[in-house]
């Protein structure tokens, strides 16, 4: 079955022929269709896994290709991707001891190691930056508790979607947002935002924007939040990976002093989804999310030396995803790590040189991380847009988009060490071959 499994890969991929199927969202559509036909009656195992598994990759978006680069889309480490498979042999379940012996020792001690990384003292295993965000919020909330009538949350108008969805979610107070002119969090605003504001207040700080990979001043933001007694939380879901680089690490100084951090190392970690981390500085937050079930930590069993894993998540079934990424980091250790951080952030200033050297593009600024943004000059807004669809829908190259100062940006987000110049310079001739004019 595995030889079927990765048969189906290559020829799905051959028959793609690039980075994104051709067609747009009707073809695409319409070859699963004819693919699958009817689901329910049965045709074997070895038939069935190559069909959908040759139509899933041949109407995939390959973050392999050097020529895939809108999003924070990775393409996997294959000992991580190996490590993924063992654990969907063994189907380990992280509510209970007795369902994953060695997996939840595992990730104690790997979930430990990576938050000292970070400066904290825990970390929990989430499944993304959402979660994360969520958890921080919630453990803000309880830290205060209800009698002071909920935290109120503080963010940059550049912060992530997730940040105030998740205080609606939990029923916060709708959060303050504080201006973000250049892109990041404005220290002299939050000041007076912290000034005004009254109560128990959590300053949410970005290390790594979505849109152009931008951190915000953390220590000034750190320092701010220390002399207001507000709680620090810092979402670093992309930028976070910079810890493992010895040239890129001090781009987070003043990590170490949030409460807590988000970490995503399905993005500058090359682990399959899901690989998310909150990391927590004093662990009697904790205490938050400890709760009891009896046919899963009985009281006596926790005595008696079984370990409690209920308080570790808010989910009940949960795949142990330490396993890939502990793998990873035995395999490759920092210093292998931190090599791939390096090379993806050379490549995006490669890139801004390649725009920055032809007369016909415009350059936003200079990549902090991996996030390169730019426009054909003199374009449209409406003819930027087109010019993106365009090539989704030949199927020719994935590129994101942002929007800043008012104008809409085209955003190529390197993850793929494998990327050359070559491919650099073909992303930016398919973009100037497709432009409007």
């Amino acid at each position: 079955m595995l030889d079927t499994a990765l048969d189906a890969l290559r020829e799905g991929g051959e028959a793609r022929g690039g980075p994104l199927p051709a067609g747009g969202p009707e073809a695409v559509a319409r070859r699963v269709r004819d693919a699958v036909g009817d689901v329910l009656p049965g045709q074997g195992s070895d038939d069935a896994l190559h069909i959908l598994v040759r139509a899933l990759a041949e109407g995939a978006a390959d973050p392999a290709h050097p020529l895939c680069a809108a999003h924070l889309h990775c393409p996997p480490l294959a000992v991580a991707t190996a490590a993924d498979l063992a654990v969907s042999v063994l189907n380990p379940s992280l509510d209970s001891w007795d369902q994953a012996p060695a997996a939840s020792e595992l990730e104690a001690l790997v979930t430990r190691t990576l938050a000292r990384e970070a400066g904290a003292a825990d970390a929990l295993v989430t499944t993304g930056g959402t979660e994360s965000n969520q958890l921080a919020l919630l453990l803000a909330r309880e830290a205060h508790g209800s009698a002071h009538g909920g935290v109120r949350l503080v963010h940059g108008a550049n912060a992530h979607h997730s940040l105030p969805r998740a205080a609606w979610l939990i029923g916060l107070p709708d959060p303050v947002v504080v201006p973000a002119p250049a892109g990041t969090m404005d220290p002299a605003a939050l000041c007076e935002a912290l000034t005004e504001l009254s109560g128990p207040l959590l300053v949410a700080a970005t290390a790594g924007t979505t849109d152009a990979g931008l951190i915000d001043p953390l220590p000034e933001i750190a320092d701010l939040c220390e002399a207001h007694g507000a709680r620090l939380h810092i979402d670093a879901a992309y930028g976070g990976g910079l810890l493992f680089s010895d040239r890129h690490r001090a781009k987070l100084d003043g990590l170490d002093r949030a409460h807590t951090v988000t970490l995503d190392l399905h993005k500058l970690g090359w682990q399959p989804v899901a690989a998310g981390l909150l990391t927590i500085r004093d662990e009697h937050d904790l205490t938050a999310l400890q709760h009891r079930a009896d046919y899963l930590n009985a009281d006596d069993d926790t005595e008696a030396g079984l370990p409690d894993l209920l308080g570790r998540s808010l989910r009940t079934t949960r795949r142990p995803d330490i396993l890939k990424i502990a793998v990873t980091l035995k395999t490759l250790g920092r210093e292998g790590i931190g090599a791939l951080v390096d090379q993806v952030c050379a490549h995006a200033q490669e890139f801004a040189d390649l725009i920055a050297a032809q007369p016909g593009f415009e350059l936003y600024d200079r990549p902090t991380i991996s996030t390169v943004l730019f426009r054909p000059a003199e374009a449209t807004d409406d003819a930027v847009a087109a010019v993106r669809r365009t090539l989704l829908h030949e199927g020719r190259a994935v590129l994101g988009r942002a929007t800043l100062d008012g104008r809409l940006w085209l955003k190529a987000t390197l993850l793929n060490p494998h990327t050359r110049p070559g491919d650099l310079a073909t992303l930016l001739k398919l973009v100037e071959g497709h432009t409007p004019r």
